[in-house]
């Protein structure tokens, strides 16, 4: 096994091969800051990596394999957090100046719940100020880009997360999604990007005007089962925010390979106002709606 295979692995496999210590943590985060240092100053997906506590975490990771102790659900894999959420004792800036070196008191909840399933924290990755457009660059930062084509944006507001995904330089990012920033990124820079329930991710505490908003906080990974994975970890109710729902009690990793019975799906080429679509986007929103038809599904163009 290559490193190019250990930095584009699913987070799901590396969970097993650190569960049977066919590889350890401490290899499997190695690797991906090695490619961190060597990719992003062209891309510029993280922001502030927090590569000693990454080697801290896959360290305490692989220890606890040995002791036999009962695992995390994502004990020992390398995973980023966006800059807009609260990370303790690591500097948070929202991509703005104003927040330039402010360095939270306490985690954020979905935060606590990823490092208290035993994930490893490679670091921060970048957002537009407050993650406010459909773009990622700002004036304390600079623009991400996209792995694909470094002459365009990785879109946002979680470029930064979508970046580093699709680039190989961690198996999970944390982002978050009002008008479409995780979506679109995650479009972008062709992953797969979840934008759950709203409230079934907690977030708690927000700090600011732009952090009463109606964000949902949810997975950017490359292979489905990895956001069934992280949305195990982070989803269910939690006192300091009123709009958390409680735990629906549904293992999402097994939910992924089970086919739904019935299902009604519309589908829009053009949502309605849009005059010009691109071929190959036709044609693979074409093969989907091929895919949902042989399961019987009822789909509708809308």
């Amino acid at each position: 096994m290559n490193k190019e295979d250990i930095c584009f692995m699913s987070a799901f496999e590396m969970r097993e091969k650190i569960k049977t210590q066919e590889l350890s943590s401490i290899e499997i985060t190695e690797t991906i800051i090695e490619r961190i240092k060597k990719i992003n100053p062209f891309i510029n997906a993280y922001c502030t990596p927090t590569f000693d506590l990454a080697r801290e975490a896959a360290k305490n990771a692989d220890e606890a394999v040995k002791r036999n102790e009962k695992l995390g659900l994502l004990n020992g894999i390398p995973t980023s957090i966006k800059d807009l959420m609260l990370t303790k004792g690591i500097k948070t800036t929202f991509g703005s100046k104003l927040y330039e070196d402010f360095i939270p008191e306490q985690n954020e909840i979905a935060v606590q719940r990823l490092i208290s399933s035993g994930c490893v924290m490679l670091g921060k990755t970048n957002t537009p100020e407050f993650g406010s457009i459909a773009l990622t660059n700002n004036k304390l930062f600079g623009e991400t880009k996209n792995p694909w084509d470094i002459e365009k944006n990785s879109g946002g507001s979680s470029g930064g997360a979508a970046s580093s995904v699709a680039s190989g330089m961690g198996p999970l990012a944390l982002g978050s999604d009002g008008g479409g920033s995780i979506r679109v990124p995650s479009s972008c820079c062709g992953v797969y990007g979840l934008k759950p329930t709203f409230g079934r991710i907690p977030s708690y505490p927000r700090i600011g005007i732009h952090f009463m908003s109606m964000d949902h906080y949810g997975p950017i990974v490359r292979y489905v089962k990895d956001a069934a994975l992280m949305l195990n970890a982070m989803k269910g109710h939690h006192s300091g925010d009123n709009n958390s729902l409680p735990d629906d009690d549904i293992d999402y990793v097994k939910e992924v390979d089970e086919t739904p019975k019935k299902l009604k799906i519309g589908y829009s080429m053009t949502l309605g106002f849009g005059k010009t679509l691109e071929e190959e986007v036709k044609e693979n929103v074409l093969n989907g709606v091929q895919k949902f038809e042989k399961f019987d599904w009822d789909v509708e163009e809308a």
